[in-house]
């Protein structure tokens, strides 16, 4: 009787605290799987919002995303396939052996915890109905625990929530231990449920079946798309853009970037002939070395520096020399400036590739030592807020104007990147020549009155190299070698981004060394791949998409044996982007271009 007490009295709490029922999220997650339109993929999450108050509205849209963490903290749940697969047993009372079966044969822990949930005999007395809260928090926890005994402590946590799930429940709660969703959520759809649901009378006229909006309620729609996306870039938050968005809209117009808090970086097309970036982006234009580094957005508030990557991660104790370059020789209070670190030859002062610095960027220990192996120089082109104004809306030219005016030059420490202003192809050409003798990769070419918008590739600027057979991909798949590479993943399964998801364009195994030395090697990659695994049948893995590869091809052939439909010819890797998030690879767009391209 005691106990049945506790559990009302539990239950009136959860009903005082007005809990989102996580039963709630994986129905919307169980209707997300089973529709490919993108439209019906938005009501449907557009509904979740409008049911979700704002206490839990940061969870839900995180966990729709696969996440517990925002995009600039590094921590991850970082559960393996296995330890899940005990879980599951512990949860279930079926054996190791028993459930490894049935994953065998289903392809999916979500799908085996499912089954197994649901053919269980009985649940206990005192089970509990789980809320959005109590899954997010448990899955916080797992990406925290560590030391002796953590492994025991997972299992049993992921267990506690197996044990009070519901079958489908089950499901999405081991996937999302995975971080493997497979509900088809990008982060476009997210950001259309937001507007679609949180700003008053923005609502489309829309069927529920069909993939396009009807012509009386488009312009508003996009209009507010377009606000809400303004907010996302600002922020990197979409539980705090829908907050405000509830607020109404002069409330998001008026968020701004937050110093000290990173925020994706503008993107640029490509183009294969310096005519075709002229008109991209209009003559004439500013024209810049394109450098062989990586991007830092370096923020600095009186004496407080923070650098962080493309991939938002914050590598400030990695590069001391630069937050010293940045106090000394940046004259402004208050700043975020857009910037890329180059590697140089400290003898010759030539610069170097990216793979030469490209370990700096985990590194942890032995940073002074790296330091003097593998000087930086950080060439500075463009700023986004000075001395509490943001300047994403000013055209660039105006935004060089501001960045040469703060900026004391100090060779092969902290420069403006080089950069010239023309219409002429003659000048263009001379210019990229010059370029490529020094060691970079070629020019950036970029429109002189545009704004600078976060995270997207738009025409305002675009690359040109004289090399256009190269493609930053990242690794899904991967397959156990034999003989002696057995132990390490060979034959990587490759992909492009899509519009809701990786698309697969080929494997590739050429380039990977046998000895670390050499170059990337398979014991480097499969070391990195590993903690990823989510799926695993016979020597075919599965892996989360987190791990960026350079390669280079002869060719891209169509092909229907990949669901990007097509198919790289004899790729080879070249090297390993840490610097890069699945977010920065080629999308199935610029795989196209590549491939009507080559054939003229």
């Amino acid at each position: 009787m005691r106990l049945l007490r506790k559990k009302r009295i539990y239950l009136k709490e959860r009903a005082y605290l007005l809990l989102m029922e996580y039963e709630e999220l994986a129905k919307a997650y169980d209707l997300l799987e089973k529709t490919p339109k993108r439209l019906k993929k938005t009501s449907i999450i557009s509904s979740l919002i409008s049911k979700t108050k704002d206490e839990d509205l940061g969870m839900v849209l995180l966990l729709l995303r696969g996440r517990v963490f925002p995009d600039y903290e590094e921590r991850e749940i970082g559960v393996a396939s296995r330890l899940v697969l005990k879980a599951i047993s512990t949860a279930t009372g079926y054996g190791v052996n028993q459930v490894e079966r049935l994953w065998s044969t289903k392809g999916d822990l979500g799908l085996v915890a499912e089954s197994l949930i649901a053919k269980k005999s009985q649940n206990t007395l005192f089970s509990s109905d789980l809320s959005v809260r109590d899954v997010f928090g448990n899955l916080q926890k797992l990406a925290v625990l560590e030391g002796q005994g953590s492994v025991d402590q997972k299992v049993k946590l992921i267990a506690s929530m197996l044990s009070s799930a519901k079958p489908m429940e089950a499901k999405y709660i081991v996937r999302s231990v995975l971080q493997d969703l497979r509900v088809g959520v990008a982060d476009g759809t997210l950001r259309d449920a937001i507007a679609w649901s949180c700003l008053e009378g923005v609502k489309p006229n829309y069927d529920g079946e069909s993939e396009s909006i009807k012509p009386d309620s488009r312009e508003e729609y996009n209009e507010a798309v377009g606000l809400v996306q303004r907010a996302i870039d600002k922020t990197n938050d979409f539980g705090l853009v829908a907050r405000i968005a509830r607020k109404g809209r002069n409330e998001l117009e008026g968020l701004k970037l937050v110093v000290g808090k990173p925020v994706k970086v503008m993107l640029a097309q490509k183009a294969a002939t310096i005519q075709e970036a002229f008109k991209a982006v209009g003559t004439p234009a500013a024209i810049e070395y394109k450098y062989d580094g990586f991007r830092m957005l370096v923020s600095k508030q009186d004496d407080e520096v923070k650098i962080f990557t493309r991939r938002l991660e914050e590598v400030t104790s990695q590069f001391p020399e630069v937050k010293e370059y940045v106090l000394k020789n940046v004259k402004a209070k208050t700043c975020v400036l857009d910037s890329e670190a180059v590697g140089y030859n400290s003898k010759t002062g030539k610069y170097t590739a990216f793979q030469s610095i490209s370990q700096r960027i985990k590194r942890k220990y032995g940073i002074e030592k790296m330091a003097v192996q593998f000087p930086v120089e950080l060439n500075v082109f463009d700023i986004l807020f000075l001395e509490g104004e943001d300047l994403l809306g000013k055209p660039f030219g105006e935004r060089r104007k501001i960045i040469e005016s703060i900026i004391l030059a100090k060779e092969k420490k902290i420069v403006l990147a080089k950069q010239i202003i023309t219409g002429s192809v003659e000048e263009a050409q001379a210019f990229f020549e010059e370029s490529v003798n020094l060691g970079n990769e070629g020019l950036m070419f970029k429109k002189l009155d545009a704004e600078y918008k976060p995270g997207s590739r738009v025409g305002y600027m675009v690359k040109y190299k004289e090399a256009m057979d190269e493609l930053d991909l990242v690794v899904v798949g991967a397959e156990w070698g034999e003989g002696k590479r057995k132990g390490w993943l060979t034959s990587l399964v490759v992909a492009c981004r899509g519009d809701d998801g990786f698309l697969e364009i080929g494997r590739v195994g050429t380039g990977l060394k046998e000895k670390r030395e050499e170059g990337l090697s398979f014991d480097e990659i499969t070391e990195l791949l590993k903690p990823l695994i989510i799926r695993e049948k016979g020597r075919e893995v599965r892996v989360k998409p987190s791990v960026v590869i350079s390669l280079r091809f002869e060719e891209i052939q169509k092909s229907p044996a990949y669901s990007s439909g097509y198919a790289l010819r004899f790729p080879r890797v070249t090297g390993l982007r840490s610097d890069r998030s699945p977010l920065d690879i080629a999308g199935l767009e610029e795989v196209e271009d590549a491939f009507f391209g080559q054939k003229k």
